[in-house]
């Protein structure tokens, strides 16, 4: 391969490439999911309840995009 061929490669793959770094030195991907316990009050839950229920989305998936 051409230098500049390599370098096309690594700039269109660059989050890959940082993903394979991050799990080499994790051993975790980022897409990975962990299963947690939290406690949260009645309201919070009605209230995740009622936009599970508004937009067809899981629990954990609205809390994710309300964090990222």
């Amino acid at each position: 391969m051409q230098s500049n061929e390599i370098k096309r490669i690594l700039r269109e793959y660059k989050d890959v490439f940082e993903t394979l770094k991050r799990y080499d030195e994790t051993g975790k991907l980022p897409s990975q999911r962990k299963r947690i316990d939290i406690t949260l009050s009645v309201k919070t839950i009605e209230k995740l309840n009622r936009l599970r229920e508004k937009t067809g989305k899981p629990i954990s998936q609205i809390i994710e995009e309300k964090i990222s």
